[in-house]
């Protein structure tokens, strides 16, 4: 009988399979945001912040919801959204149906920033995610991503 004190350590095909995935979470981020960096001048959380209003309705979220969106901290964010404001692509205002929030708000310079961005960006993720897999493999992808998210914050947003 198994010692409930003894790890349950991973099997070989269980290892090869989460350091391949390490390898993926690693190195697919680098890739994300060196394209962006290179022929955007943007990081891949400020255009994820960015992509994000754009679709939204009227271009505009409550920084707490975007926070929840982009998956990143209200103190990360409100640095960012600072940046961003800086550079004309996003401004803040309170939120005049409940002044307890602060809306985010692409500006048009901002919407036209995400429009020159995305082909490439789209193409970079097409390249490194899409174009290895078939169309079986893509579907469960996205299995896998939402079973492991939801594991890790079942209350949390699913965004898939």
């Amino acid at each position: 009988m198994d010692d409930p004190q003894e790890p349950r350590w991973l099997t070989e095909e269980e290892r090869r399979s989460w350091m391949a995935l390490v390898s993926v979470l690693i190195r697919l981020p680098a890739a994300l945001d060196g394209q962006l960096q290179r022929d955007a001048g943007i990081s891949h959380f400020e255009y994820q912040v960015m992509a994000g209003l754009s679709m939204s309705p009227g271009h505009t979220m409550r920084m707490s919801e975007l926070a929840d969106l982009s998956d990143g901290s209200l103190s990360r964010l409100s640095h960012v959204v600072k940046r961003l404001e800086r550079r004309g692509w996003v401004r803040r205002t309170p939120d005049p149906g409940d002044g307890r929030y602060t809306l985010a708000i692409l500006t048009e310079e901002g919407w036209k920033k995400v429009v020159e961005t995305a082909p490439g960006h789209v193409e970079t993720v097409r390249r490194f995610v899409f174009d290895p897999l078939t169309k079986g493999q893509t579907r469960h992808l996205g299995d896998i991503g939402d079973r492991i998210t939801r594991a890790i914050d079942p209350e949390g947003p699913c965004l898939g």
